[in-house]
């Protein structure tokens, strides 16, 4: 071990073990040194790896202070909290090294772009890098066709906001759905029609009478792993829903969010199916590597692509350089296709357990026959009309499980609200999924079996009173 890793490990435990508190100032870089036999260089370099892993942090002309972030973290990490209810990938297996040195990669490479605009399209390389992924997945598109987005939410804003061929303007829903597109459309007062989907999917027929009133303007839809059911549409249902777009002319936007988990080559897009021109597809690396990326890609319609590109001028100017470049180096070397790899093999053994555990439940706890046995990460649990989800909520956040219902997945009056509690395993290794979900199971029943003892208030009211 070097002078200067066998400093930083020092620090790290006298840190740790609290004789170094948060706040405190470290010893100036002279008395270290001298205090350590080292060169001032050593201690410098030792400080500013301390620095970089948050151990601590610089106060300009005063010098390094111990960080009362990493102990807050150390603490958490301490209690073992359980949640149950992000859907953010999972930290412990990001290679933050392999993405730093891409960063530092990309600062290099691409340095002259980091401070001009005019990539309003997208960087590049990494365009055709994307395009060729998209090739993976039975999405064949022009370059021309590809724009880069600041993360899915951004195009979806894009979308709502621009004026498309048809001159419609009523947006059509699954319920439930995408939250943050939800709030989006309720803030703007966008008209909304929605349409209801379940384990079952979607009444072809009912949507084929929206389609028919001719008022669509577009379908949004996620047909793979449905956020928050879990659940896939059938290629019967896939075809369906494409032909019906073509007929009554109502563009589908086709938000294929976990397509880098999907392990079944024959399951295709909606985009597969379009011979017609009338999918927008967008992606997204926020679910297989993390939201602060913000990086989304959307492959438009040739009648849309000059309206898309000025509303995104607009709202957007460029999406970060910075980013667009590190994911490229990150693609281009291979780092990607690892880690992706990684990625699938953790939420395959989560998938697994979360299947085992529910079906083990459902023998002596009937109620979990109403969660969905679904083939990605995350599911639904279905509970009566009146079953007071908030105080169960609170109750789990006792016993350190973080959990959430699906009410902001639903317009706020919507005609196909229903009670449900999400249950979503990315960021929960195996081996906790168990026990987490018999802690849930047990609560549960409580709150059935002794409804007198707490007022029995709906979801949508819990949520009233906590705000």
């Amino acid at each position: 071990m070097t002078k200067h890793q066998q400093l930083v490990t020092a620090l790290e435990q006298q840190i740790r073990d609290g004789s170094l508190v948060a706040g405190q100032k470290l010893p100036s870089i002279r008395k270290m040194s001298a205090a350590y036999g080292c060169s001032p260089a050593t201690v410098i370099r030792a400080y500013e790896q301390l620095a970089r892993d948050q151990w601590v942090y610089v106060m300009n002309r005063s010098g390094y202070y111990v960080a009362r972030q990493q102990l807050d973290r150390q603490h958490e990490h301490a209690i073992q909290r359980i949640d149950l209810a992000s859907a953010a990938p999972a930290a412990e297996i990001f290679p933050f090294e392999d993405f730093q040195s891409c960063l530092q990669g990309a600062m290099h490479i691409y340095r002259d772009q980091l401070f001009t605009y005019g990539m309003p399209q997208g960087l590049p390389p990494l365009l055709e890098e994307i395009r060729q992924q998209l090739e993976e997945v039975q999405v064949f598109a022009r370059l021309s066709q590809l724009h880069i987005t600041s993360g899915v939410h951004r195009a979806l804003s894009i979308l709502t906001m621009m004026p498309f061929p048809s001159g419609r303007e009523t947006v059509l829903i699954e319920q439930p759905g995408y939250h943050l597109l939800i709030e989006m459309l309720e803030t703007l007062k966008v008209p909304v029609k929605e349409i209801q989907r379940t384990s079952a999917g979607i009444d072809l027929q009912q949507l084929e009478q929206l389609f028919r009133e001719g008022s669509i303007k577009f379908f949004y839809v996620m047909p793979r792993f449905h956020n928050p059911l879990g659940t896939s549409l059938t290629v019967r249902e896939k075809k369906k829903i494409v032909a019906l777009a073509h007929k009554y002319d109502v563009y589908l936007v086709e938000d294929d969010y976990l397509a880098d988990l999907e392990q079944q080559p024959s399951n295709d897009p909606l985009y597969a199916y379009d011979t017609s021109d009338h999918v927008i597809y967008l992606k997204s690396y926020s679910k297989i590597l993390f939201p602060g990326l913000r990086i989304g890609a959307a492959v438009l319609p040739d009648a849309l692509i000059d309206t898309f590109a000025r509303y995104k001028s607009m709202l957007d100017v460029d999406s970060s350089v910075l980013s667009q470049a590190a994911l490229h180096v990150y693609i281009r070397n291979g780092m990607f296709t690892r880690y992706r790899s990684r990625v699938l093999d953790a939420y395959c053994e989560r998938i697994v357990e979360l299947q085992r555990i529910i079906r083990e439940l459902t023998a002596d706890y009937p109620f979990f026959a109403e969660a969905y046995l679904t083939d990605t990460i995350h599911t639904t649990l279905s509970l009566p009309a009146n079953f007071p989800t908030g105080i169960l909520i609170r109750r789990l956040a006792e016993q350190q499980i973080t959990a959430d219902s699906t009410d902001r997945y639903f317009l706020s009056h919507s005609r196909y609200y229903s009670n449900q509690l999400r249950i979503n395993v990315s960021n929960v290794p195996a081996e906790q999924i168990g026990p987490a979900l018999r802690t849930v199971a047990h609560q549960i029943s409580r709150l059935l079996i002794s409804p007198a003892k707490q007022p029995m208030i709906s979801s949508h009211q819990a949520k009233e009173q906590k705000d």
